[in-house]
């Protein structure tokens, strides 16, 4: 039967990510891996070969479960992207108190025409 932990190597992940971003992409690995395991299992079952082990079964939609359910948690509390998000809106709270509304409405004018010009160019 198909060893759970005889995986090929781990890829390179960028080193400036967070960690919570570089746990995901391995959960997201571990996933994928263990799904074909068991889509490579069961087709070998269907082909007459080999009976799927009930056990290993088991401990494969076991370990599935609990990675997703480790996945789930880590999307639940942002990966990053919530940081990233608060500590805009933090600097943006900053700006805005040190500035005068007029200023305020010309840093906002400056900020929208590089952002659809951006947009444009992307």
């Amino acid at each position: 039967m198909i060893d759970l932990n005889n995986a090929a190597p781990v890829a390179v992940i960028s080193p400036g990510l967070p960690d919570d971003q570089r746990r995901l992409i391995d959960l997201d690995d571990a996933i994928a891996k263990i799904r074909t395991q068991i889509a490579t299992a069961d087709l070998a079952r269907q082909r007459g070969h080999k009976p799927i082990d009930p056990d290993w079964f088991h401990r494969a939609r076991t370990a599935l479960r609990h990675l997703c359910r480790e996945r789930a948690e880590l999307l639940a509390k942002g990966t990053g992207r919530h940081r990233r998000e608060t500590l805009k809106d933090a600097l943006i709270g900053v700006l805005r108190d040190r500035h005068d509304p007029e200023t305020w409405d010309d840093i906002l004018a400056e900020a929208k025409a590089r952002s659809e010009q951006e947009g444009c160019d992307g």
